[in-house]
């Protein structure tokens, strides 16, 4: 196969360093999944989010708990 899908990496999630985050754009709608450093504030993005299939995607990706996310505008 050419054009076959790609294979995702994971990057390791640190659940007392790192918060997952929901970052949604007032202007577009778009959604980006990722990591809010706690202690730094630092945004390191992940995933984007076109549909319910990709946050759930994300989430069992992660094993987070839909509660645990939080959502920024």
């Amino acid at each position: 196969m050419l054009f076959g899908k790609k294979k995702r990496t994971v990057t390791p999630y640190d659940r007392e360093r790192l918060a997952p985050v929901i970052r949604s754009s007032i202007c577009s709608g778009e959604q980006v999944a990722g990591f809010r450093d706690r202690k730094t504030g630092k945004f390191t993005e992940t995933a984007l989010l076109r549909g319910q299939k990709d946050l759930e995607e994300f989430l069992e990706t992660y094993a987070i708990d839909p509660a645990d996310v939080k959502k920024e505008y």
